[in-house]
């Protein structure tokens, strides 16, 4: 296609290539496969996540989700928005805006001022750090893939620690329709007790649960001490 760059240059970073494939390879309007991008892009191995970050620019791919008439596995290329390939056209969202005071305070109270990545309040000393660091929580956007959602409300705010934020929890993409699937899998006994959690807003730790916690934040040495003691134990 005139103008327009090839797909495999690698001066370019993983979406504007996914975005060059599909205006150069699939065309407006045509049904492309998983397959096909993982055969275009056999070094990405998250090149699903980078063609669905396309959205963000405007770019319309349907999936079975969004258009009953494609398969599992079929997407659907509908319109072309921003050439990301161009320099300055590949700009931050509008979903990157700061917030304001009155929402950030919202989120908060809504999370009960707990980080929702790993639980920790406002002001609490993380057990790792023997009580010298404490807690400090800000307001984060976290990307909710979720069917018949519009593209910019699949940004929702989440209360996060400073500490999970700085190890990139701002990026993290959580699939809503993948997790219910997971839920749906659950046995009974299970799905009550998820049910619980979910009332509670807590997991709930049974012993050795909580024996298993502490042992994987041991050195490999002592994680070897603990497998030798549990041999002698059980053999």
């Amino acid at each position: 296609m005139e103008g327009i760059p090839s797909y495999r240059d690698q001066k370019f970073g993983t979406m504007v290539r996914a975005a060059l494939w599909l205006v150069t390879e699939v065309g407006e309007g045509k049904i492309f496969t998983k397959a096909h991008l993982r055969e275009a892009f056999p070094e990405v191995s998250q090149i699903d996540r980078r063609l669905r970050d396309l959205r963000d620019h405007g770019w319309r791919i349907d999936t079975s989700r969004d258009d009953p008439s494609l398969l599992q596995q079929e997407q659907r290329f509908v319109t072309r928005g921003a050439d990301v390939w161009i320099p300055g056209r590949s700009k931050a969202p509008k979903h990157k805006s700061s917030l304001t005071a009155a929402q950030r305070a919202k989120v908060l109270q809504d999370d009960n001022y707990l980080c929702r990545s790993c639980g920790v309040g406002v002001g609490e000393a993380y057990e790792d750090s023997g009580g010298m660091e404490l807690a400090k929580l800000n307001v984060s956007r976290r990307k909710v893939l979720h069917s018949g959602e519009s593209e910019m409300s699949e940004y929702q705010l989440i209360t996060e620690c400073k500490r999970c934020g700085t190890g990139g929890g701002k990026d993290r993409e959580v699939d809503l329709d993948a997790l219910l699937e997971l839920v749906e899998e659950l046995a009974p006994l299970e799905q009550r007790l998820f049910a619980k959690w979910l009332d509670a807003d807590q997991r709930t730790f049974s012993p050795i649960e909580k024996v298993w916690g502490i042992y994987r934040t041991l050195p490999q040495e002592s994680r070897a001490e603990v497998a030798q003691a549990i041999s002698d134990m059980t053999g």
